[in-house]
């Protein structure tokens, strides 16, 4: 992220009304699924991890192995994970702590308490869709602030699973598992519970909000365009042009938040029979 201010958005009528009308698309839609990355983040002050400003070109990148080695020492990550050492992870420690959910995660969350988001799938691992109210939620690459067990796959919160420094790693209250932080490691794979309901949701889905995502990288990246192959509606809300922008029947540019601001408030009208 640019120590620089981004500049102003100006909500101009050209784009507010692309907006109402693929607001239309997501009001007659039969099954809507949001798909989320690290630009709604930003909104939210925190920085992506790669490119200009990013945490980790920063303080330099995590192993690329990291899976490998929670594996070989469970308890020597665990050991990192209460004393980090690593300039990123203190970081991004300490970034998470202090985010709050931004408008677009209010209006995404709202979306979905009136029955417009079936579901949302996010490759973000700040809770933040979580803590702005979404409860069909699906974090392919985990929840910071959550452990997992990695053999039931059950997640906790941290105040569920005693941690004793002297008899590392912690184990799982339901059936004994080596129990892990929710964020999935390099070389580690999508927990099987989430993508087994990604697929479930994006089979359904005649309709897709991609908000602050290139989503080229897999599997976020065949989600949508496997909407696009059956003839869904796929809406872009970038800010930028991206890769996924030629699959895109929408393509919304501005900012998540201030975008899906508008496309709730043009949903409801549209709910409502176009009244003022």
């Amino acid at each position: 992220m640019s120590d620089a201010s981004p500049p102003e958005f100006v909500l101009t009528e050209a784009l507010d009304r692309e907006i109402a009308a693929a607001a239309g698309t997501v009001a007659k839609a039969r099954h809507v699924v949001a798909l989320t990355g690290a630009g709604l983040s930003v909104e939210s002050g925190i920085p992506p991890f790669r490119g200009p400003g990013g945490l980790w070109t920063k303080y330099g990148e995590p192993p690329m192995d990291g899976y490998q080695r929670f594996l070989r020492d469970p308890a020597g990550a665990w050991r990192e994970r209460l004393n980090p050492s690593a300039p990123w992870a203190k970081a991004l420690g300490e970034t998470l702590a202090a985010a709050k959910p931004n408008p677009g995660h209010l209006a995404l969350a709202e979306l979905e308490r009136r029955g417009h988001c079936a579901a949302l799938i996010t490759q973000n691992i700040d809770g933040l869709h979580g803590q702005a109210g979404t409860k069909a939620l699906l974090e392919i690459h985990g929840n910071h602030h959550l452990l997992r067990c990695t053999d039931c796959m059950t997640r906790f919160e941290p105040s569920q699973v005693p941690v004793d420094p002297d008899q590392l790693p912690p184990r799982c209250p339901e059936c004994d598992g080596v129990v892990k932080g929710d964020t999935v490691h390099f070389g580690e794979p999508i927990p099987p519970d989430v993508l087994r309901r990604c697929y479930d949701e994006v089979t359904r889905c005649d309709c897709m909000l991609v908000v602050g995502t290139s989503a080229t990288v897999y599997p976020a990246a065949d989600f949508p365009a496997e909407v696009a192959r059956r003839d869904g509606a796929v809406i872009e809300v970038n800010p930028d042009p991206t890769e996924l922008t030629p699959l895109a029947t929408s393509e919304l540019r501005g900012p998540g938040g201030a975008v899906l601001e508008r496309l709730l408030h043009h949903v409801l009208l549209a709910g409502e029979g176009g009244r003022a």
